[in-house]
C-alpha cells in the first residue's frame, strides 16, 4: 500500500477519533475516489497517481467554489474551499515562483525552444518533470512569463 494512502486511512481514524465530521467526510469521498480508479483498472495506486487524483479533485472544488461565489453562495463557497484546502495538504510541498522558474529555464534549454510556438513541447517536458509540485496552469503561466 502507498505512502499516502495510509497517510488518508491514518487521518480518517484521526478525523473520526475527534469527531470532525468535515475532514472525515472529505477524506472519504478523496479515498472512494482513489477505490473506484483502482478498481476501473484492476491495479493498486501507487502515490504519483494518487496526487493526480488529488489534483483533479482540488481543481473540481476550485472551479465550483468560483461557480458558487458568482451565483452569491457564499456558504457554498467557504465549504469547496474549506475541502480544497484540506485535499491540498496530501499535495507534496509546491514549487516557489522562483524554483518554478528555474525549472523552466532548464526545461527551456533542454528542448531548445526559442518562442510561445515551442510551448507544447515545453508543456509535455515540463508537466512530466514537474508532476505533484507544479500545477500545468502554474507552468504554463511562467512558460510564457519567460518567452512571451
Amino acid at each position: 500500500m502507498s505512502d499516502l494512502k495510509k497517510r488518508l486511512q491514518e487521518d480518517l481514524k484521526n478525523a473520526m477519533r475527534e469527531k470532525d465530521n468535515f475532514k472525515r467526510d472529505t477524506i472519504r469521498f478523496l479515498m472512494s475516489a482513489i477505490k473506484q480508479v483502482e478498481v476501473d483498472t484492476r491495479k493498486e495506486l501507487n502515490d504519483a497517481d494518487i496526487i493526480k487524483i488529488i489534483q483533479k479533485s482540488i481543481k473540481q472544488r476550485e472551479e465550483s467554489a468560483n461557480q458558487y461565489k458568482e451565483a452569491g453562495r457564499e456558504d457554498l463557497y467557504e465549504k469547496e474551499m474549506k475541502e480544497a484546502e484540506i485535499l491540498k495538504s496530501y499535495l507534496p510541498k509546491q514549487l516557489s515562483d522562483e524554483e518554478l522558474e528555474t525549472e523552466i529555464k532548464k526545461i527551456i534549454e533542454e528542448v531548445g525552444a526559442t518562442s510561445l510556438k515551442d510551448m507544447g513541447k515545453i508543456m509535455g517536458v515540463a508537466t512530466k518533470k514537474l508532476a505533484g509540485i507544479a500545477d500545468g496552469k502554474r507552468i504554463n503561466q511562467m512558460v510564457k512569463k519567460i518567452l512571451g
